[in-house]
């Protein structure tokens, strides 16, 4: 038989709280991969390093738009399949890019830009005379291919395998959903 003093009850409080503590710490559920890379790439509301107060406020005006947050972003890209995997890599305010890999490697970055708050970038488009999926393009350096979707949002596609040529940059472009994207507000 166990003997209770006075001196052991503050000892067993501390211990019963510790083990409750660990055994709601062990029935709760691991996140998706998914949520996993959202709260590892969603700036959140706390100061972190190199950031300033404007880079971590989300669908912030510009002008008479708002930026897009990234999270909004997700459901125009293209789907995993045809021994291709689309994994989610990186999402913040106005911005999302997945990599595509193949065999196990990453032979593609595909992304997603809000040009809101950057309006140089749409600017290049406007002397494209080539189009994909309808909207117009141009190559970025010898690995980059980008559209631009309704005068606003820039998908790209740079490779970061050899062999993923041009031709397969705007095989992939095509498969987001560019008309969809085009009527994001």
């Amino acid at each position: 038989m166990i003997m209770v003093t006075l001196h052991s009850r503050p000892v067993i409080t501390a211990l019963l709280v510790s083990l409750s503590s660990v055994m709601v710490a062990c029935t709760q559920v691991a996140p998706s991969r998914y949520d996993q890379v959202q709260r590892e790439t969603t700036q959140s509301d706390q100061v972190q390093p190199g950031t300033s107060p404007r880079d971590r406020q989300t669908d912030r005006p510009t002008g008479a738009k708002k930026v897009v947050n990234g999270r909004r972003l997700n459901r125009y890209f293209p789907r995993s399949g045809n021994g291709f995997s689309v994994i989610p890599a990186q999402e913040k305010r106005g911005f999302a890019e997945y990599k595509l890999n193949q065999g196990g490697k990453t032979v593609a970055m595909l992304s997603i830009n809000d040009t809101v708050s950057n309006p140089a970038a749409a600017e290049k488009f406007e002397r494209s005379r080539t189009q994909i999926g309808g909207f117009p393009a141009v190559s970025q350096g010898q690995t980059g291919t980008a559209v631009l979707v309704g005068d606003r949002f820039q998908v790209k596609a740079l490779s970061r395998n050899p062999a993923f040529t041009s031709q397969d940059r705007a095989k992939w472009i095509q498969k987001f959903d560019l008309n969809g994207l085009s009527n994001l507000k």
